[in-house]
């Protein structure tokens, strides 16, 4: 039997209009039946004189549903909040506390972070610091079974949130909003992400936790800013929506990746085997090819969703002749050609394959001769792309092709009608004729440990580190 999903409220800044939120929850359980939890986020107290709230702390009025709230945002209002570890205002109004988790019964999990971004110490009683951030994700994010969190509740917005999304309106999220909270976001892989303070709404595309072709799929994470209660622009400040706990559910479906994801804001260059500091490469990184056919086996991919060279923007384009001609630079440095290949056949995001062969092997005329002979043989027509032509010119986007492009420039392309071997430039590198490793022809034999791995690309970062133009003088 399914697991009966939960039906929760979430509210950006109250600002003291207690009567105007709980008037309007009231409305919305009428109309469509009892929620489960409200959480607020954002200053749930305002400047306002306390009479309303009293009716409330008196009992003289009571919320009408659980109702969980994060504390100050700025020193008028931390007499509010008088025990740092959480307790309750009134009846139904709960302090979740500075920071920590909040496990409901069902097995929800909330992470929460109160207070604005602070890197002085001490820190004030209404501000997190560096120290408050990392101790969350070690609590959590240290055990092996961690996956990430059901939800994460914080007043500011986390910074860049808005990279490789839609617009974020009037909010400028390379400017606003705390980095912190980005660390701490990027750790946790919450699936939903509340905050508020900006007083506006803006609900970001979903966005991925993994690096497409290098990790395990795993779910994504909707981040969601909501606006101030009663604002007279009638901005949204209350959102709905249903949760099966993570815990509870299937794998296959907590990982479905919805259809407009995007790229993770927050990690430009991915997590682990990228190649590149972590600030650079707008548009594009390096990173390890899982089974290489050697252990300088590298892929271009680009940050953003894209099915082949053919649909790549210009700028996108602009990177990826960059890394090619640094990686023709670097191979040449150590007595190596590159060859380059793409198969956009039976694949869902563009990975461009760079495998560099020793000079001593053979010549550039030899590889060539190679992959035409192999071709023939398998009856694949590869024609040769003239000089100074583009892919663009022959493939439209949407089409199947495969495309080679040799350490001189020269390309030769096929046209995919039918079916097409998907090993099939490996199986020609790999070939006696030019790496001669022809067990080494299908990824899934060449797999190796995590650790090795790591170890592998952290000795490619270093040999590669003084041609990386992504690294700042």
């Amino acid at each position: 039997m399914a697991q009966k999903p939960l039906r929760l409220l979430a509210c950006g800044d109250v600002e003291g209009k207690f009567d105007v939120l709980f008037n309007r929850v009231r409305a919305i359980q009428k109309k469509s039946g009892n929620f489960d939890l409200l959480l607020c986020i954002g200053n749930f107290f305002g400047s306002t004189p306390d009479a309303e709230w009293e009716e409330y702390k008196t009992g003289i009025k009571k919320a009408p549903i659980q109702t969980y709230v994060l504390g100050a945002n700025n020193q008028e209002t931390v007499k509010y909040f008088q025990d740092a570890d959480g307790c309750e205002l009134a009846e139904n109004i709960t302090y979740l506390g500075r920071k920590g988790v909040f496990t409901g019964t069902s097995g929800l999990q909330i992470v929460y972070l109160s207070g604005t971004e602070s890197l002085n110490e001490p820190v004030p009683g209404y501000s997190f610091s560096p120290k408050d951030v990392s101790s969350l994700r070690t609590m959590l994010c240290s055990t092996p079974q961690f996956k990430g969190v059901d939800i994460l509740l914080t007043s500011p917005w986390p910074k860049y949130v808005g990279n490789f999304g839609n617009s974020s309106g009037e909010v400028d999220t390379k400017n606003c909003g705390s980095a912190l909270v980005s660390n701490l976001a990027t750790g946790l892989k919450p699936r939903y992400h509340f905050a508020a303070l900006e007083k506006t709404y803006y609900e970001r595309l979903p966005y991925r936790n993994h690096i497409v072709l290098q990790e395990n799929a795993q779910h994504a994470t909707r981040f969601i800013a909501l606006a101030n209660v009663g604002n007279p622009e009638k901005k949204k400040y209350l959102y709905a929506f249903s949760i099966v706990p993570m815990k509870l559910m299937d794998a296959a479906e907590l990982v479905k990746q919805p259809p407009d994801v995007t790229e993770n804001p927050y990690r430009k260059c991915g997590k682990e085997a990228p190649i590149g500091k972590q600030i650079p490469a707008p548009e594009c990184y390096l990173a390890l090819a899982k089974g290489g056919l050697s252990d300088d086996h590298v892929l271009i991919l680009p940050i953003g969703h894209y099915q082949s060279v053919v649909e790549l923007s210009a700028e996108v384009v602009e990177e990826v002749e960059k890394y090619k001609a640094t990686l023709r630079k670097f191979f040449k440095s150590r007595g190596k050609r590159c060859i380059l290949f793409e198969r956009n056949y039976k694949s869902h995001h563009l990975q461009l394959q760079v495998v560099p062969v020793p000079l001593s092997r053979c010549a550039t005329d030899d590889i060539k001769d190679a992959f035409i002979t192999q071709a023939q043989e398998q009856q694949i027509e590869l024609l040769e792309i003239p000089e100074h032509s583009d892919i663009k010119q022959i493939a439209q986007p949407g089409a199947a092709y495969f495309y080679v492009e040799l350490d001189t420039g020269e390309k030769l392309f096929h046209r995919i009608k039918k079916n097409f071997p998907l090993q099939f430039g490996r199986e020609v590198l790999a070939s006696e004729a030019i790496l001669n490793i022809p067990d080494k022809s299908d990824w899934r034999q060449c797999q190796i440990s995590k650790e090795e791995e790591e170890t592998l690309a952290r000795r490619f970062r270093k040999d590669f580190e003084p041609f990386d133009f992504t690294v700042d003088d």
